[in-house]
This record gives C-alpha cells, structure tokens and sequence, in this order.
C-alpha cells in the first residue's frame, strides 16, 4: 500500500502526556503544599489523578459531559480522594495544571527522527487530535513539533471527537487526502485505531504500553522507530 497522508495522534502517541501531567502536578503538589493537607504520597495522588482523568476522558469523548466539567473534577475528585473537600483549590490547580502543561517538553523516544525521517521522504504529515485547541497548539510549539505538520485538525475545530467517524472525514476534506492514500497512527484502541477504522482507514496502532487487544490495526509497533519498517 502506498501512503502519502499520514495523520498522527498527539498525546501518548509523540508527546508524553504521562511524563509532562506528572512534571506539571509535581509542581502544584508543592506549591500548594497537599503534603501537609493529607495527600502526603505524591505518586499515589499521580496515580488517583491518572485514574480520574482517563475516566472523564472516555465520559467526555462520549459526550455525557463538557469541556469545563472535566477540565476541574479531575482534580477535584484526586482531592476528594485524600479527604480534602476543597473546590476552590481544585479549579486554583486545575487552572495552573492547564497553564504549566502546555510548557512541557517530553516527547517520546524517536519522536523528532521520525518525524524528520517521513518528512525527508515526502509524506505529508498532519495530526487528529481530540485536546483542546490552545493547548494543543501551545504543546506543539514549545516542544517544536509545530512545522512537521500540514494541517492540525483538533476536535473543537472539526465540531466532532475521536472516535466519531465525523472528524475523519473532517480532516480528509480539510487535508484533500484521499481514503486509499491515507494512514491514521495512534496510541488510543478506541479513539484513534476504532474510529479510524470505521471511517475506512488504515491505522498504525502505536502500543506503547504493550496492551492486549482483540482489535485488528493494518499493523502494530510497540516503538516509533518501528515506523521506519511500514514507511
């Protein structure tokens, strides 16, 4: 199969949403001083807050709740985890969360050689990402991810999340790409390699974490490096 349109996925896929989310809290843990307020276990407040935030997630792709919403209860119900009953804290450090991450820098081993890789063999490079749209941005900028991308198609734009069929077509239409000629590659099962799939894509599924799936992608890699084989 020859490729010439290649969309990626963002977070856990280049950038490493894990390592940046666990830089940016480290900091208002101790800025705010939970230590002393009963969350005295950092990576078991990380761990609660991963958890949190990965269940609003699914709840806010499947639209049964708003941007806002998830924005601050993951934080407030991590709070509410240790005991600690405290909006105004919780939308203090969930709006300091949200200034702070789009800073970070972490990328996935291979990121920038991959992407230079493709780039020098004249894929065109675009990304499909459900985040929102100024952070989405502001990541891509201060880890200079920026200029390997033709279009940057984000769910807020496109009027539809992953795994809606609606931002696929979205993103065709808005890159001209053509179905047969293009690739969608991502880490999320049901996001990026179901939603793909059902809008008649081929998908890279980017594992990662080396997770079980009965979900069958054109292909799997388990290391960004391993694109070099496919492409």
């Amino acid at each position: 199969m020859s490729y010439k349109h290649l969309f990626f996925d963002l977070d856990h896929t280049l950038w490493d949403f894990e390592a940046n989310a666990k830089e940016t809290l480290l900091e208002l843990y101790a800025l705010h001083d939970l230590k002393t307020k009963g969350a005295d276990d950092f990576d078991l407040f990380f761990n609660r807050y991963s958890f949190h935030n990965e269940r609003l997630w699914d709840k806010y792709t499947k639209g049964f709740i708003k941007q806002e919403e998830l924005r601050w209860k993951r934080v407030w119900l991590t709070l509410l985890d240790f005991k600690i009953a405290d909006e105004n804290l919780a939308k203090e450090m969930s709006a300091g969360f949200l200034e702070g991450l789009p800073n970070r820098k972490n990328l996935f081993p291979y990121t920038i050689e991959i992407l230079d890789y493709l780039t020098h063999k004249n894929y065109v490079l675009h990304l499909i990402t459900n985040g929102f749209e100024n952070i989405q941005h502001s990541k891509l900028k201060h880890s200079n991810l920026t200029n390997y991308f033709k279009e940057i198609i984000t769910s807020e734009q496109a009027g539809s999340l992953k795994p809606n069929k609606e931002i696929f077509e979205f993103a065709l239409n808005a890159t001209n790409a053509n179905i047969k000629d293009s690739i969608m590659i991502g880490d999320n099962i049901e996001a990026d390699i179901k939603g793909a799939m059902n809008a008649g894509l081929d998908t890279v599924f980017v594992n990662h974490l080396r997770a079980e799936t009965d979900v069958k992608p054109t292909y799997i890699i388990y290391h960004l490096k391993e694109l070099e084989d496919i492409f």
